[in-house]
């Protein structure tokens, strides 16, 4: 068994949860296409004119807004606000 110091334990438990939080959106996508998929082939079967209406695809353009939102929570922290974000304001403050 690894011993870990304080800061190395916090940076391993900040991995796992980064790690998590991309599985469940990977999750989430997964279960997105899949059930899409079966609402748009359910609506081809019964009748092949709505293929070309909106409402089989209204459910995956809603979910799809969703999953967008879940997906910036996930992957959009970095692209917003980076890793040095923080310390360029913080030294933009100090330099007034």
């Amino acid at each position: 068994m690894e011993i870990y110091s304080s800061t190395q334990q916090e940076r391993l438990q900040e991995a796992q949860k980064k790690v998590k939080s991309i599985r469940g959106f990977y999750v989430h996508a997964t279960v997105f296409v899949f059930v899409n998929l079966f609402i748009i082939a359910g609506c081809a079967a019964d009748d092949l004119q709505s293929l070309f209406t909106t409402d089989p695809y209204m459910t995956a353009v809603f979910w799809g807004i969703g999953l967008a939102a879940h997906g910036m929570a996930v992957f959009g922290q970095d692209l917003l606000f980076g890793q040095n974000w923080e310390k360029k304001q913080v030294q933009k403050i100090l330099n007034k």
